[in-house]
């Protein structure tokens, strides 16, 4: 896999780390890395997301989902069993596994369900408010000198302040 110098980058944007950092991570990850468990990610709606993952032989208690900052892990381990069972063929794998998900700014898991083999997580994006595009209303006429405006403004704070 091509890894990419984001070095050039750094120089003139700031508050992009984040995103550097996560570029940089995924180019370093082996294509051939670790297939298991198999999983999809489904998109809803424009905030809506799902994880479903294949874990076939795990139990909701052999299972761990965690959030921390922007990283969701969930991992899988096996309980020691004692199984004296003999097998012809073992194909449901139920090895341990770690697999981690980078999540976008205001992502939030509402919920994980096991049925039938399957888990499923759901996602959300919760954009506040603040964050939000903003629609900015044209007055027409001419625009207020910024001198006046400014001296209203200062007046406005002196009337709240007294």
């Amino acid at each position: 896999m091509t890894r990419y110098d984001f070095s050039p980058l750094f120089r003139s944007s700031i508050g992009f780390d984040r995103l550097f950092d996560l570029a940089d991570s995924i180019s370093r990850m082996d294509q051939a890395g670790p297939s298991y468990p198999p999983y999809d990610i489904q998109v809803g709606d424009e905030n809506k997301y799902r994880i479903t993952m294949a874990v076939a032989g795990f139990s909701e208690d052999e299972l761990d989902i965690e959030l921390r900052e922007n990283t969701l892990t969930i991992a899988g381990k096996k309980k020691d069993e004692n199984d004296e069972s003999s097998y012809l063929h073992r194909g449901v794998a139920g090895r341990d596994f770690v697999r981690k998900f980078e999540l976008a700014d205001h992502m939030k898991v509402t919920g994980a369900h096991l049925s039938n083999g399957v888990l499923s997580v759901d996602l959300v994006r919760e954009v506040p408010e603040a964050k939000k595009p903003k629609h900015i209303e044209i007055k027409a006429g001419e625009p207020e000198s910024l001198p006046k405006k400014a001296k209203k403004l200062l007046e406005n704070v002196t009337k709240k302040s007294a």
